[in-house]
């Protein structure tokens, strides 16, 4: 690494961008303190976080209905302004993100949302699998935050890698649309149904039928 959390704390003050956007940037740099500043700028990373404080109230609430109605999507995504509400590429923005629900069913919006409860859990559940495995005691509790973080990317909708582009999560497809429209946006909610959901029948792929159905 060549970069210290010292940089980090730096390139924040500087920036305004968010700690692991900071950490990208400085490892993208090599720790160029300067360069940093620039790739975060160039990426409208920088002016996006500095907008993230600022009351969205406006917005869509989207509906998305796949498979004649066996899969259905309720979302609201905020932005600032009636105007950019009405901008098609927020309307895009929107309906893309509706989609990935559907397709990629997260079980909350971010890690913020899952209990204490839920997440001491599943540390037992990782810690246990380390120890099946073979793994050594003195380094379970890492693989154990390896695990839990690969369960947050899996199920936390900001972080789930985006189905159109899988190089980018939906937290970093959000802040550059912030960065593109000038405007704080946030999702602030949404709920997925599948049909039939909770009685037992054979199970049909939904996935893959939502997923061939972005593909087109």
């Amino acid at each position: 690494m060549s970069y210290s959390t010292a940089d980090v704390k730096k390139l924040r003050e500087k920036t305004s961008a968010g700690i692991l956007d900071c950490k990208k940037a400085l490892e993208e740099t090599d720790g160029d303190m300067d360069e940093a500043v620039k790739y975060l700028r160039e990426k409208g990373i920088a002016e996006a976080e500095k907008k993230a404080g600022r009351t969205a109230a406006e917005g869509l609430v989207e509906s998305y209905i796949h498979m004649g109605g066996k899969i259905g999507v309720l979302l609201e995504v905020n932005c600032e302004t009636d105007f950019v509400a009405k901008n098609d590429a927020f309307k895009e923005l929107v309906d893309n993100i509706a989609m990935h629900i559907a397709a990629s069913n997260p079980k909350y919006l971010s890690r913020d949302e899952v209990s204490e409860e839920a997440i001491e859990n599943e540390k037992d559940v990782l810690r246990t699998q380390a120890l099946n495995d073979g793994k050594p005691e003195h380094i379970v509790d890492q693989i154990v935050k390896g695990r839990l973080d690969k369960f947050f990317s899996q199920n936390c909708l900001l972080e789930q890698p985006y189905i159109r582009d899988d190089d980018k999560t939906v937290e970093e497809l959000i802040t550059e649309k912030i960065a593109e429209l000038g405007e704080n946006l946030n999702i602030r909610r949404f709920t997925r149904y599948e049909l039939g959901e909770g009685i037992e029948v054979e199970e049909e792929d939904f996935v893959s039928e939502v997923m061939n159905e972005v593909e087109k």
